[in-house]
C-alpha cells in the first residue's frame, strides 16, 4: 500500500452519532475479554468509613497496562486491522494511558505505532510505552500540541491517526462500565473522571444499556477546567492547563461530541484541585493499599467533597488508573500529616 493509498479519513469524523448499544458493549466485552479480564469492584472497610457511605471502587489499575484505556484501543484497533488489512500503521497523542492502550494493542496485533508525547510527560508512562513497542516521539508543552503535530505526522509517513474520542475507543471503555453497573450493588451515583471524556461516555452508554437511574457526576481537575466552563456555559471554552499532578485531566479544549454527552448526562461536574487529589492518593494508599494516579483519585476527591450530601448513601468510583511516577507519589505520601 502506498501513501496516496492510505485510508487516511477512514475512522474520521471521530465522534459517534449516539452511544453504543447494549448489544455492542457485550460484543466489546467478548473481545476485550480475551486480553483484560474483568477488574474487581470492592467496597473497602476503610474507605466507606472515612466517606461515611458505602462506597464501591472500581478497579481499572489492574488491567496489564494499569489504566482502562487499555479496552478501548483493542476494540478500536481490532475494528481497522479488519476493515484495512494492509494498514501501514497508527499514530495518536497521548499523555501516557491512552499511548499504552494503543501500544498494548498495536504489538498483539502486529501493527506500527507512533505516539506522540508533550515535552516533561510522565518518565515511567514513557518507558512502559516504548516497551510495548512503539516509536515515542517528544513534540510540544501539552496534550494539545502533541495532538496537533501528530495529526501533521500522520499525513507525512501516511499513518492512520487516532484521535482521542471515537465510537470504537467509547464502546472498549463501556465494557467496565457494564461490569461495574452489573455486579456491584445498585449504586446511587458514581463518579467519573473526565480527560477528553471518553470514560464519562463510556459510563453513559452502559447506565443507557442497563435503563438505570444511576446518577453520573463528572470530575475535572480545577487546574483544567475546560469541560467545567464548557458544560456550564452550553460551548467549548478552551482553558490553559497548570495541574501538575492529574496529568490524565490535562487538556486545554473539548471534544464537541464528549461535551454533548456530558450535557445530556451528567449529574453536575465537581472541580478539583491537585491538593484535593493528591490526599485522595493517600487515602487510597492507607485504605486500600493501591496506587492511584491522579486522574485516578480525582473521582474519590470529588466523593471526599461531597461526602455530607452522600452521607449513607451507595456510591461508585472508578479508580482509573495507577501509573504514577515513583518520584512523584513518594512526594505525594511524604506530605502526609
Amino acid at each position: 500500500m502506498t501513501q496516496q493509498d492510505v485510508p487516511r479519513n477512514s475512522i474520521t469524523p471521530s465522534t459517534p452519532s449516539d452511544l453504543p448499544t447494549h448489544d455492542a458493549i457485550r460484543d466489546a466485552a467478548g473481545l476485550v475479554h480475551q486480553a483484560v479480564p474483568p477488574t474487581p469492584q470492592y467496597a473497602w472497610p476503610l474507605l466507606c468509613e472515612r466517606v461515611g457511605a458505602g462506597v464501591w471502587v472500581k478497579h481499572e489499575n489492574h488491567t496489564p497496562t494499569g489504566a482502562f484505556k487499555v479496552r478501548g484501543g483493542l476494540v478500536l484497533l481490532d475494528q481497522l486491522k479488519h476493515d484495512h488489512p494492509g494498514l501501514p500503521g497508527v499514530i495518536t497523542a497521548t499523555k501516557g494511558n491512552h499511548g499504552q492502550s494503543i501500544g498494548f494493542a498495536a504489538k498483539r496485533l502486529g501493527i506500527k505505532a507512533v505516539i506522540v508525547v508533550p515535552h516533561g510527560n510522565s518518565v515511567e508512562k514513557n518507558h512502559a510505552m516504548r516497551a510495548l513497542g512503539v516509536e515515542l516521539i517528544e513534540h510540544g508543552e501539552d496534550f494539545q500540541a502533541a495532538l496537533e503535530h501528530a495529526h501533521v505526522l500522520s499525513q507525512h509517513r501516511g499513518l492512520i491517526p487516532i484521535p482521542p474520542i471515537h465510537e470504537a475507543l467509547i464502546r472498549g471503555v463501556a465494557t467496565y462500565s457494564l461490569e461495574f453497573l452489573e455486579n456491584a450493588p445498585p449504586l446511587d451515583t458514581v463518579y467519573i473522571p473526565i480527560g477528553m471524556g471518553s470514560g464519562f461516555c463510556a459510563m453513559a452508554a452502559a447506565r443507557q444499556a442497563l435503563d438505570l437511574t444511576t446518577k453520573i457526576v463528572g470530575v475535572v481537575s480545577e487546574h483544567a477546567p475546560t469541560y467545567a466552563l464548557s458544560y456550564e456555559q452550553g460551548k467549548p471554552v478552551p482553558h490553559p492547563v497548570s495541574t501538575k499532578l492529574a496529568d490524565g485531566l490535562a487538556c486545554r479544549q473539548v471534544d464537541e461530541y464528549a461535551l454533548r454527552i456530558l450535557t445530556q448526562h451528567a449529574e453536575r461536574i465537581v472541580r478539583v484541585t491537585d491538593d484535593e487529589v493528591a490526599a485522595a492518593m493517600r487515602h487510597y494508599f492507607t485504605d486500600t493499599h493501591n496506587v492511584a494516579e491522579g486522574a485516578g483519585a480525582a473521582p474519590l476527591a470529588a466523593l471526599l467533597k461531597e461526602r455530607g450530601t452522600m452521607a449513607g448513601k451507595r456510591v461508585g468510583v472508578v479508580l482509573t488508573g495507577g501509573n504514577v511516577d515513583a518520584e512523584v507519589f513518594a512526594g505525594v505520601l511524604a506530605e502526609a500529616t
